[in-house]
């Protein structure tokens, strides 16, 4: 059968386990053998099908790990192995991390991407997740206004009171402010007559 291009034997009452000769079909393009009741293991050299675009296997009760020689299944464009007992991560592979999670749901083992499970080795590596990543940054964030509002503060009376002490600097501080003020209101005065007069002409 090396020339067989397509096998479809979806929604039968098909039951045992994939023969692992099938493999052997280097030519095939399309596998279907969803809706049925299988068992047992992916067979661990279906990676020898390259030629494979089209491979479905959902709605069985495999299990196991997804082999990872589907890693090498580079012209795969259309997977579905949702709803069955598979565990493990997911191979890593341009193609297979390509799929949307949809493909991969109903196997409660499974982890890593595309599924939305992390897998507990990830997990301890020590990268926090973000919602954490998000707690750290508001905590440094109130801290960072908790400081600052306490420096402010701290200035502020360390100035009162050496105004309050020390009288030489209090009465220059006070000419210095009243100066200030006459310099701001001349400039304010000069800038609204000068306006006017852009204004009449």
């Amino acid at each position: 059968m090396g020339l067989v291009k397509t096998i479809d034997l979806s929604s039968n009452n098909l039951t045992g386990e994939i023969p692992f000769e099938i493999t052997n079909l280097h030519e095939l393009l399309v596998l279907d053998l969803s809706n049925n009741a299988l068992v047992g293991e992916i067979p661990q050299d279906i990676g020898q099908m390259k030629e494979l675009l089209t491979l479905n296997l959902s709605k069985n009760m495999f299990s196991g790990e997804i082999p990872s020689t589907m890693s090498k299944m580079d012209r795969l464009n259309d997977l579905d192995v949702s709803y069955n007992n598979l565990s493990g991560r997911v191979p890593s592979s341009t193609q297979l991390q390509s799929f949307p999670p949809e493909r991969f749901v109903g196997n409660a083992g499974l982890c890593g991407l595309p599924t939305m499970k992390k897998c507990l080795e990830d997990a301890d590596e020590g990268v926090p997740p973000v919602g954490d990543s998000e707690d750290d940054a508001d905590e440094l964030q109130r801290w960072f206004y908790i400081g600052g509002a306490t420096g402010f503060a701290t200035a502020f009376w360390i100035a009162c009171s050496t105004l309050l002490l020390n009288r030489r600097l209090r009465h220059a501080f006070f000419h210095f402010h009243s100066c200030l003020k006459d310099w701001v209101y001349v400039k304010v005065l000069v800038f609204i007559a000068r306006m006017q007069r852009v204004a009449r002409a």
